[in-house]
């Protein structure tokens, strides 16, 4: 019961930091648009992984495992884990590089691009949640 409880959490946090995201590039503050952007999808990921009994201290694990279980087996298109590893190096980058830019357009790309990623990750995990309902196991 804990598990489905943090995997909620996890799903509630993911929407509410694109929000996040959105706010801060409605108010050009790209470089926190762009941390909030990757924090919705590693939040988003973290639910999924849980739902399947995996996790990782560290953000390359949820990375790694991530691509392992979900990328390389088809279950999530490949643009999907290309997006995430780019937009996991866009926010090191915002985080930890000294005079960083990023453009408007760009930004809002991969918001964009967050979204559609959310979305594909929720559809697999409301079919996991159906089969699990139905008394299925993976």
């Amino acid at each position: 019961m804990m598990e489905k409880n943090v995997i909620k959490y996890r799903r509630k946090r993911a929407k509410e930091t694109l929000q996040e995201a959105e706010i801060m590039l409605e108010n050009n503050k790209l470089i926190a648009a762009v941390n909030r952007t990757y924090y919705a999808v590693f939040y988003e990921v973290i639910a999924l992984l849980l739902s399947k009994g995996l996790s990782s201290s560290k953000h390359s694990g949820v990375r790694s495992l991530f691509n392992k279980e979900y990328i390389k087996t088809g279950i999530i298109a490949e643009e999907h884990g290309d997006f995430y590893n780019r937009v996991f190096g866009f926010r090191q980058r915002a985080d930890y590089e000294d005079f960083v830019e990023f453009e408007n357009q760009k930004v809002k790309s991969w918001l964009k691009s967050a979204k559609e990623f959310i979305d594909a990750v929720e559809k697999v995990m409301n079919v996991t949640d159906e089969n699990d309902a139905a008394g299925y196991t993976s």
